[in-house]
């Protein structure tokens, strides 16, 4: 019988089915990803693991350690709310050496108790990944590359072109300036391109003629596109003030357009002006929305995609910006799955060094008539101007930053390709949160003097429905496993080893050494109970997802059990059969009972 651990997938990602199997022996699991990883993809890899406690068991001991298939159910913290802060000095510098207490958090102006604290430091968000190789029956972790680390990829780059808000001349000068960044790219970087519109996608690779090839398909691909003008001429920003926001003036100069343009100027017919112009805002409002809502489906995504790389992560968008209209929950959604999975997002203006276009489109300009000519330049102008409002929104709530009105995209994008080298993650729980929906600000304060910025997100929205404690635990876990940060709550210590079959199939085992005097346990009927999941994946050079294993161990240690393995502790191996390259091997535990975590990262090249 099988629990699967499914992770949230959407179009070309990756998709995991954890395994937990009765006798400490797990069958396989395997990852699918858009473009199959090399080598070890062509070939499905096969894992088993054992238990091997040491000194040897006594009988009976096989009922006192022991796996089965029932998931666990952990203690997880409910409604947790992450809130990523940056902070800058006077002179734009990253302050690096606040504590918790120099923090303040307010929710709908009601000062919350910080629950959790973290800073990411460079060092951090880099893997301390060991590379440990051996000869067949050997446990040496000696290095065959001669002493040195294996370099691994660390840093995950998502270049996100909106390519359905960009006009051609835009998509132009970006794909000008990415090929730029590109030249900058350091070898343990990978990157990939994704557009707006899905029709554009390049998975992650440190490959720059891969990337420049790709980065060819970059053009402007609106929605809906019109050869003709509509009688009346409305604008999404206009009719979103005429449906959503009733403005009666706005609703006004359409009819008034209108009878113009359909009546030829007859006010007789100012009823049924009346009723195209609410109509033709209506169709605006839809498109307008569309387009927004793509949008953001294709980037929740990508965010779902490098979520799930191991290693330090940030998402570049690049775009003229879009109106967000009654869709502000799509973006604080954005924001809080971005910060759940550790991305920062930086937002680059497409539009780069602009003023406001009075005129509108010179190879399309308005027919305005004299009477509306006014409020139709104010309402294109406040757009262009409202439009920047969904980038800085992403970028403050990640803790990324918000590039515009800068012609030098191309040093932007280099600057919006690596995360703040300081940023503090503070979490709260709220207390007696409705489950409706409504939006609630925050705000982050300093209790020091000191005339610092404040970089945070600006709010969030309630939920709307309660979350499952157990599927929530299984994200979390998940979550831990697509990291590179090393957990150390549990005394838990990874070795790897392998020896090759033949020039094309190689044996890695991953082994697993716990500190049982370090690990919680409760009393039960005279024996120390505690449950284990233990976690481990393997991703490729270019992080991608290989193959993993989960599984459930029970303990169930008599005290003269549990005194024999505090002295020597107990090894959990794990055994997948790969191709020869070279792996970032990643193990997560937690237990039941003391609720805590730890992580490791491990190393292994593996000779063609």
């Amino acid at each position: 019988m099988f629990y699967s651990l499914l992770f949230s997938g959407f179009r070309r990602i990756v998709s995991v089915a954890f395994v937990c199997c009765l006798s400490i022996s797990a069958g396989r699991l395997s990852a699918q990803t858009p473009a199959p990883p090399s080598p070890p993809q062509d070939a499905p890899a096969k894992s088993d693991s054992t238990a091997t406690p040491a000194p040897a068991p006594a009988a009976g001991q096989n009922e006192e350690v022991s796996s089965h298939d029932s998931p666990t159910t952990f203690k997880v913290r409910v409604n947790l709310v992450l809130v990523r802060v940056v902070v800058r000095d006077s002179h734009g510098k990253v302050v690096s050496n606040l504590k918790k207490e120099d923090f303040q958090l307010y929710d709908n102006r009601k000062l919350q108790t910080i629950s959790s604290f973290s800073v990411e430091t460079p060092d951090t968000r880099t893997a301390s990944a060991v590379a440990s190789t051996a000869g067949a029956g050997s446990s040496s972790t000696a290095d065959v590359a001669g002493g040195k680390a294996v370099v691994l990829p660390q840093r995950f780059v998502s270049m996100m072109f909106d390519d359905v808000h960009l006009s051609m001349e835009d998509a132009t000068f970006v794909r000008s300036s990415a090929t730029r960044f590109f030249e900058a790219l350091a070898a343990s970087d990978r990157v990939s391109l994704n557009t707006t519109s899905g029709q554009l996608t390049q998975e992650f690779t440190d490959d720059r003629d891969k990337l420049g090839k790709a980065l060819l398909g970059i053009v402007s691909r609106p929605l809906t596109g019109q050869d003709f003008r509509e009688c009346p001429d409305v604008s999404y920003y206009q009719a979103d003030l005429i449906v959503n926001k009733s403005d009666t003036q706005a609703l006004a100069v359409a009819t008034e357009d209108t009878i113009q343009c359909a009546f030829s100027g007859d006010t007789r017919m100012t009823a049924a002006a009346q009723s195209l112009a609410q109509a033709a805002a209506n169709r605006a409002v839809v498109q307008g929305d569309t387009a927004t809502e793509y949008a953001y489906r294709h980037l929740e995504q990508v965010v779902r995609r490098l979520a799930n790389m191991p290693g330090q992560r940030v998402l570049v968008l690049v775009s003229p910006g879009f109106l967000s209209t009654t869709l502000q929950t799509e973006a604080s959604d954005l924001v809080d799955r971005a910060t759940r999975g550790n991305i920062v997002i930086n937002t680059i203006d497409a539009r780069g060094l602009y003023t406001p276009d009075v005129l509108g489109d010179i190879a399309d300009p308005p027919h305005d008539t004299v009477r509306t000519v006014g409020f139709k330049t104010s309402y294109r102008v406040e757009a262009q101007t409202a439009q920047e409002d969904v980038l800085a929104q992403l970028a403050d709530g990640t803790g990324g930053k918000f590039f515009h009105n800068r012609n030098d995209v191309d040093e932007a994008m280099r600057e919006a390709g690596a995360a703040p080298a300081y940023s503090y993650l503070l979490g709260f729980s709220p207390q007696n949160l409705k489950i409706d929906g409504h939006f609630h600000t925050l705000k982050v304060a300093l209790t020091s003097k000191e005339k610092f910025e404040v970089q945070a997100r600006h709010g969030y929205f309630a939920p709307k429905t309660l979350a499952d404690p157990a599927e929530s635990a299984k994200l979390e876990l998940q979550e831990a496993l697509f990291s590179q940060e090393e957990i150390r709550d549990l005394p838990v210590e990874l070795q790897t080893q392998f020896f090759k079959k033949d020039e094309a199939q190689a044996r890695l085992a991953v082994l697993s050494h716990f500190d049982v005097k370090g690990i919680h346990f409760r009393k039960l009927l005279g024996r120390n109970n505690d449950q284990l999941t233990i976690v481990t994946g393997i991703f490729d050079e270019n992080g991608n997802f290989v193959t993993g294993l989960s599984k459930v161990v029970d303990m169930n240690l008599l005290d003269t059990t549990y005194a024999r393995l505090s002295r020597s502790g107990f090894t959990v191996k794990t055994s997948f059969d790969v191709k020869p390259g070279t792996y970032l091997v990643r193990m997560v535990v937690r237990d039941a009972v003391g609720a805590q975590m730890a992580a490791r990262n491990g190393a292994v090249v593996i000779p063609y």
